[in-house]
């Protein structure tokens, strides 16, 4: 790929990145929420992890 073709590609990306209606996240969707349900479920990942990991 081209330099070229990469400045264009990156300059493309910006305008629709910026063409957005000002608002980055959905209605629906809480980051308060979503980032308790990501810690819970990547603790419960260890939990379980640690459970089968009787080895030691």
């Amino acid at each position: 790929m081209s330099p070229m073709t990469s400045y264009v590609a990156a300059a493309a990306l910006t305008t629709l990145a910026d063409s957005s209606n000002g608002s980055s996240n959905h209605e629906s969707l809480s980051p308060v929420l979503t980032g308790g349900g990501a810690l819970f479920v990547l603790l419960l990942l260890l939990w379980i992890t640690t459970r089968f990991n009787r080895d030691r």
